[in-house]
Formats: structure tokens, sequence, C-alpha cells
């Protein structure tokens, strides 16, 4: 082996010893389409790990979308949004995604990570504070390093600390509050009633990513700050496609004036290709399935509350919230590993997730409930998962 590489080597031994080494499982969808099992290496299971939290990754009307947008527009946006990569599509799914979040204007972006720089690397820069939750995820956490913006990350939905630093700091050229809604590896809510006080009251900007909210609260799916009533007093409304949408993509939904200005800033959109006209046409169609079925949104809430009760019933230690992220906390590394392949040996996909996703620690299973589960399905994996933890000790009941 090439003895450049001898750092290298080290350090993938030291996560292998560590039970932090990752890799990647090889996935087939099942046929039946609604997402809720899959094959991994050739073995079928009932998948509890997906962020298809409305099914509707495989719905007819969104994959007839995508063929009708490829027939007319072809396979590839072909340059970036800004040259000639912005087919009318964009306009018309930014229409439908502002009028659906109240606001006034929205851009698309190729995925949640690039969404969630643009918006950060874009409104601060040196002289700046950005005020972010520790529980973040890492495309903020990312877009604030590369900002260079002064990062002050508060405790975990924490409002006194919070307002602590906005004291402490209240001299930055400009200050941004950001937040995840629904935190993806806890499950839990920002308070975002708070922090829209606390926006107004220190004069700062909020932006909260509605990535695990999205197409999940709200009267027609809009999200958590919609379920509030407070999305008018939110800068920057920011989500993906990617989750509840079934597909890929995100959004941010704001002011025109913000809108116009990310257009011009945002160095993540104008150096990017633009996405292929079959997944703009996809989102859109599933904003419309999202609006017009509520039913999904109802199912996916039973499942959740029935598979959050339950475990809790068989003993187990859980993240607090009512998101369809349900977090079963095991502690050390290896545990959590032998808990999902054990799991996999009964025939139910749950991931492991290790740091440096979540503190040292803390490793947990990560359930995740989708509407098209059925209540004996969950059942099922239920006794299957009480069964393991008894097993291996996580749970003594």
């Amino acid at each position: 082996m090439n003895s450049r590489y001898d750092w290298i080597t080290k350090e993938m031994s030291e996560l292998a010893e560590r039970s932090l080494e990752r890799s990647l499982p090889l996935i087939t969808p099942d046929s039946e389409q609604s997402g809720k099992t899959i094959w991994i290496q050739g073995e079928k299971l009932l998948n509890l790990s997906s962020n298809n939290y409305l099914g509707i990754a495989g719905h007819p009307r969104l994959i007839e979308a995508a063929k009708q947008a490829t027939q007319q527009w072809g396979t590839g946006a072909t340059a970036s949004r800004l040259v000639v990569g912005n087919y009318s599509l964009y306009h018309q799914v930014e229409e439908q995604l502002a009028a659906w979040k109240g606001r006034e204007a929205a851009l698309i972006f190729p995925n949640g990570y690039m969404a969630n720089v643009a918006a950060i690397t874009s409104l601060v820069g040196r002289g700046d504070a950005v005020f972010s939750d520790k529980l973040n995820h890492a495309s903020i956490v990312d877009g604030i390093i590369l900002s260079r913006a002064d990062h002050y990350r508060y405790r975990h939905n924490d409002m006194e600390h919070l307002e602590h630093l906005l004291q402490k700091h209240g001299n930055a050229r400009r200050k941004l509050i950001v937040t995840d809604s629904i935190f993806s590896m806890d499950g839990d809510h920002a308070p975002i009633l708070e922090l829209t006080r606390l926006r107004d009251q220190y004069d700062a900007l909020l932006m909260v990513d509605e990535a695990h909210g999205s197409g999940v609260y709200g009267e027609q799916g809009e999200g958590l700050c919609h379920a509030l009533g407070v999305h008018e007093q939110v800068d920057v409304l920011m989500g993906t496609c990617s989750k509840a949408f079934g597909t890929y993509g995100a959004y941010i939904c704001a002011d025109h004036i913000l809108i116009r200005y990310l257009l011009n800033k945002s160095r993540p959109l104008i150096y990017t290709t633009g996405l292929p006209p079959a997944t703009v046409a996809t989102i859109g169609e599933a904003l419309r399935i999202i609006r017009e079925e509520p039913e999904r949104r109802e199912q996916l809430r039973r499942n959740g509350d029935f598979f959050r009760h339950a475990l809790t019933d068989a003993g187990f230690t859980l993240g607090t919230g009512d998101s369809p992220i349900i977090p079963v906390y095991v502690g050390e590394n290896q545990h959590a590993l032998e808990f999902s392949r054990q799991l996999r040996e009964a025939g139910i996909a749950a991931v492991a997730i290790r740091p440096p996703t979540v503190p040292a620690g803390t490793a947990r299973i990560r359930f995740s409930v989708m509407a098209t589960h059925t209540i004996e399905e969950l059942d099922w994996a239920i006794g299957e998962i009480a069964r393991i933890g008894r097993e291996l000790g996580v749970i003594t009941s």
C-alpha cells in the first residue's frame, strides 16, 4: 500500500476500534412501492429508518410527473439556473411553494445541505453573530463555519441561555438565530413561539429549518411554524423535498427582497447546475398530494403515537416529542450496532446512530414510522424490538 496513505489507514483503524466506521448498505426497493419494506443484500425488511414519512416516494403520480417532464425537457438542466438551467417548471413550482407557505416568494435549491449553507453564508459574515441550537443539523453548523460569522451555540432548546448570548453579543453588526423545527436525531420540537419573541426583542433574523416538519405538521402540511401560527414572523423558512415529499431538492420561502438577495449572493445556487426537470416536476406533484390528502398526516400521527407509547410501556428510554422520529437511547456505540444487527436478523431495518452525528455516549436506534405502516406491522416490530432489547439488557422489564 502507498505509504502516503499510512495516516488514513491509522485513522480508519481507530474508527473501527471505536465502532465508528461506516459502510454503505446495498438497498433494493420493494415492488409494492409504499416504501415500508425494502431489500438489503437479499433480505426483505420492514423499513423503520426512512424519512419517507407519508409513503409517497413511489407514488404513481410522482412517477408519471417525472416521466412527462423528462419527455418534454430531457434528463438534465444542462447549466446553472442563472445561465440556461432555469426552465419554466422552476417558476411554476416556486409559485406553488410560496403560496403554500403563505410567503411572497420561494427559491428551489438542489438539496437541504446546500440551502442551509446558501442562506447562512449569504446573510451573515465577518462581524456578524449566529446563535444556533447545539443540536442543529450539520448543514447548519457547516454554513455558519463557512460564513465566517461568530458562532454562539446555545444549550438545546434553552431560551434563557439564548437570551443571555443575545444580550452579551448584542453589538454584532447583524444577528441570526437559526434552529431546526424538528430535531432530526431526537425528534423533539424547537420552542418556535419563544424564538419569534426573542427575534423581535433583539432585532435579529430568524431562520427555521423545517426539513422534518414540512408535510407533517400544519393543516396542509406547511410545517411546525404554520401549525403554531407564526410563519410570517420567521425570516427564512427552509424545507427539504427528500423527506415527506418523497423526492429530492429543497426550498427557501421568504419575502421577495430576501429571495432576490439570495439569488444574487448564494454561491451554492449560483455555481451549481439546476435540478433535473423530472425532480422539479415531482416536487410540484408531491406538494399537491400533501395538500390534497391530509389523511396521510393523520395516519402518520396515529402510527407515531402507537409506536412511541408501546416502546415506552416496554421500558425503553425514548426521546420526547410527537414527531415520526422516535429514538431509542442505547448508550455505547457497539451496543447500538449489535442492537441494529439483531433487528436486521429479525426482519427490521433500523439503523444505529453514533457520534459524531450524536454526542458521545448517546448512541441510539433511530426509528421512524411512515403513514403506510399498518398497526399490525408496527405491533409485530415492537414485539421484536422489546425481545432484543431485553436480551441485550437495554431494558430489564
